[in-house]
């Protein structure tokens, strides 16, 4: 008896892998496994022979049998990806235009400004970091140094959502309470970047909209410096600009770092010796910067004496008119073919 398990148990493997669909399958794992099956038919001989025999018998058994049913697993796993693959290619539906012969349609120009800068900012070793839009009070002012009628509140043209408390739940207005919950969620060393869709009470005009787009990034770590801030947005710069474009910073406010700047860099049109687009001042504003707040670092729990930090954040929208020449950012959100063709990615 113990040779035909067996020898059955040998069989299998080429038996279930002969099995091209899933109903043969079925078929070969029903001959083997079963209730009119091989091995269904010798278990039920098990009970006569003598205790020894018996009990080799029915180890041999149990070890065949799970045999088969790890590799009849495996093959109906095998099986079920192979149909669902022919399935989906099947019922692939094919969106894309095409007009005298050649596809319409790319990357919207601030994705395309979105992609880049994660693809410079990682190439520098940072990571990316993303967060909800819709946030709560506490991360998008309180945990950055803005309490409750802090002035500085007056900075942004809030829009609150109707959930809970009036004015605890907002449409974040800038992308700086993912930096809170990186801090919160993770253990310094930090460094990252985050990019993300923003919202503001403004009125749409050539140089605003109601929604936009930030990215800022973060580092906390032992002994960071105001020196690293400036290094590290000049390595950004000349990597994303060109080696001919340099950057700057100018003293500042934002409740969230101290000391702060706004970071210039040289005009992208005349590459700082004067024109119309930079008011002849040969600087286009670009962001703003600073060091983390010793406040900002207690509200997530770590100590100001053993971390220090810098943040910088820019509009991506902002970049993306600058670096392309743009004069209107209304351009970017009006849908028109003709000027998204301009930009193909």
């Amino acid at each position: 008896m113990i040779d035909d398990i067996t020898r059955i148990g040998a069989e299998a493997p080429g038996r279930i892998a002969a099995a091209s669909t899933l109903d043969e399958l079925r078929a070969v794992e029903a001959e083997l496994l079963g209730k009119k099956g091989e091995l269904t038919a010798l278990k039920k001989g098990i009970g006569a022979l003598e205790p020894e025999p018996r009990r080799q018998a029915g180890l041999a058994m149990n070890e065949v049998r799970a045999a088969i049913d790890a590799a009849v697993a495996e093959r109906r796993a095998a099986l079920e990806a192979a149909e669902r693959a022919v399935t989906l290619a099947a019922e692939r539906l094919d969106l894309t235009e095409v007009v005298g012969g050649r596809e319409r349609g790319s990357l919207h120009l601030v994705t395309q400004t979105w992609d880049r800068l994660v693809d410079v900012f990682t190439g520098m070793g940072f990571t990316v970091a993303e967060g909800p839009e819709v946030e709560t009070d506490w991360y998008n002012f309180e945990a950055l140094n803005i309490p409750a009628a802090h002035p500085a509140r007056g900075m942004w043209d809030t829009l609150y959502v109707d959930l809970g408390d009036p004015e605890t739940v907002l449409l974040r207005t800038h992308t700086s309470p993912v930096q809170i919950r990186v801090m919160t969620d993770g253990e310094p060393p930090i460094y990252a970047v985050m990019p993300g869709r923003v919202f503001r009470r403004d009125t749409a005009d050539a140089s605003h909209m109601p929604v936009f787009h930030q990215i800022e990034g973060l580092v906390v770590d032992k002994g960071i410096s105001f020196a690293d801030l400036a290094g590290t947005l000049e390595s950004f710069t000349s990597a994303y600009f060109g080696g001919s474009i340099h950057s700057r910073l100018r003293p500042s406010y934002f409740p969230f770092t101290e000391p702060s700047a706004e970071y210039d860099i040289n005009c992208l049109n005349c590459e700082g010796r004067g024109c119309r687009v930079c008011a002849n001042t040969g600087w286009l504003e670009l962001g703003g910067c600073g060091m983390v707040h010793p406040n900002v670092l207690r509200n997530v729990g770590l100590d100001p004496e053993d971390w220090t930090g810098f943040a910088f954040g820019f509009g991506l929208d902002r970049l993306a008119l600058m670096r392309h020449g743009v004069d209107d950012i209304r351009e970017m959100y009006t849908g028109d073919v003709r000027f998204l063709e301009q930009f193909p990615a």
